[in-house]
């Protein structure tokens, strides 16, 4: 669905059409594992197994290619849009301070509960191992010590820094920049963040034509994975379909705590009226389909319409809820998986990215959003990336979790707001 989202710099951000064959990805998945555990220990593995390693490198670093360039454009586009919307009034400050409150809270709970979970309910030791063995790629990076972190905040050059693709450092850099796009005439801030919107077209674009081979992708690496490790590799799957869900699970239940203690609003009554608004989010996995029906629940909550047609746009635009505690319980998943120890200093960059990345996301399929928002915080905490192209294919299960969240805190944070202007006398 090509979609047209209204930018505060007065032009049109362009999204391409941008579809995932899920079905078929989710098809690749099954097929590689299937034909993975048949082959396993037989002659025939020998000369099938170099070649879907070949094809699944391939297309993983074909996903990889794309992220620094995007992720740059779409943070430009994502603060100089935050800072302009500040702007509009006291309802939008409170807005994106309740959006900044939601969304740091679920990550730093997350950076401390998603280590405890695993550390609970451990991963399978033999799936790890298999999809250890079966992606080469997931030896973990060296991790810097603090003084080194420090060091790398501000980039000596900028094309350096994205050539090691050092994502602090980028984040840093092009947060700056579009702080200082804000600043120039309108006229030239226009033209900046247009370049920008371009950039941004033409790496959705390429994505678009990596993700539509998908199914060829996934079943090379998965056919890898159980080539080498046969069934095992199936409760790593599993396992982590539910462990970052139960992330998401927090946060949709956050939503029904703002929803009762800040806004003020009847526990059964928010729950009636958002329950269309959840079967749509089910239905889609989009919260922008999912706008009207969370209008509607506003008008049934009581809220001013003025405040739902303002506040639930903003959040559609800049507010993912779910996004970045989901997003991080995958990196931490992922270095888990890898044998990597957690320390404080890379649970500590993987909020801050996490944080950063969702100022630049954008309504588009999981499958999408998932490599450009779970990539940069995995580069950031020196967790391997090779796991992330297996877990792609598996994605659209936790995406509802995630779409459903989102919508929820959307209509919570709505009435909050309603609240909070209502109680102060501003005017929406």
């Amino acid at each position: 669905m090509t979609t047209a989202s209204p930018s505060a710099t007065g032009t049109s951000s362009f999204i391409p059409a941008v579809r995932v064959p899920v079905a078929w990805t989710l098809g690749g998945l099954g097929a590689g594992l299937a034909l993975g555990i048949v082959l396993e220990g037989r002659a025939a593995a020998g000369w099938v197994l170099p070649l879907a390693d070949l094809v699944g490198t391939l297309w993983l670093r074909a996903l990889q290619m794309t992220i620094v360039p995007l992720v740059a454009a779409l943070l430009v586009i994502g603060i100089v849009q935050t800072v302009l919307a500040a702007r509009a009034g006291r309802i939008a400050l409170i807005s994106l301070g309740m959006f900044a409150a939601v969304l740091t809270t679920g990550t730093v709970f997350t950076a401390f509960a998603m280590p405890a979970l695993l550390e609970a309910v451990p991963i399978p030791e033999s799936a790890a191992a298999a999809l250890r063995s079966g992606l080469a790629s997931a030896a973990p990076a060296e991790v810097p010590t603090i003084l080194d972190f420090l060091k790398s905040l501000v980039p000596a050059n900028i094309f350096a820094a994205a050539a090691e693709t050092a994502m602090i450092a980028i984040i840093v850099f092009f947060s700056l920049l579009a702080l200082a796009i804000v600043r120039l005439p309108e006229a030239h801030r226009t033209l900046m963040v247009t370049f920008f919107e371009a950039v941004t077209g033409a790496m959705l674009t390429i994505i678009g034509w990596v993700l539509w081979i998908a199914p060829l992708g996934v079943f090379a690496l998965s056919l890898l994975v159980a080539g080498q490790s046969g069934a095992a590799a199936l409760g790593a799957l599993v396992h982590y379909i539910l462990s970052v869900a139960s992330m998401g699970g927090v946060v949709l239940l956050l939503a029904y705590a703002v929803a009762v203690v800040l806004a003020r609003q009847s526990l059964g009554k928010f729950a009636r009226a958002v329950l269309p608004v959840q079967a749509m989010a089910i239905s889609t996995q989009s919260s922008l389909a999912s706008l009207p029906a969370m209008l509607a629940a506003c008008r049934t909550l009581g809220l001013r319409d003025t405040t739902g047609e303002f506040v639930l746009p903003l959040a559609v635009a800049l507010f993912r809820a779910t996004g970045p505690a989901m997003n991080l319980a995958v990196a931490i998943y992922v270095a888990k998986l890898a044998g990597m120890e957690l320390t404080p200093l890379m649970l500590a960059t993987g909020v801050v990215v996490a944080l950063a990345t969702t100022i630049g996301s954008v309504s588009l399929p999981g499958a999408i959003s998932f490599v450009t928002a779970i990539g940069p915080i995995a580069i950031a905490m020196g967790v391997p990336v090779g796991p992330l192209a297996l877990l792609v294919a598996v994605e659209v299960l936790p995406d509802i979790m995630r779409t459903v969240g989102n919508v929820t805190m959307d209509v919570a944070a709505a009435a909050t707001v309603d609240r909070r202007a209502e109680r102060d006398g501003t005017a929406s």
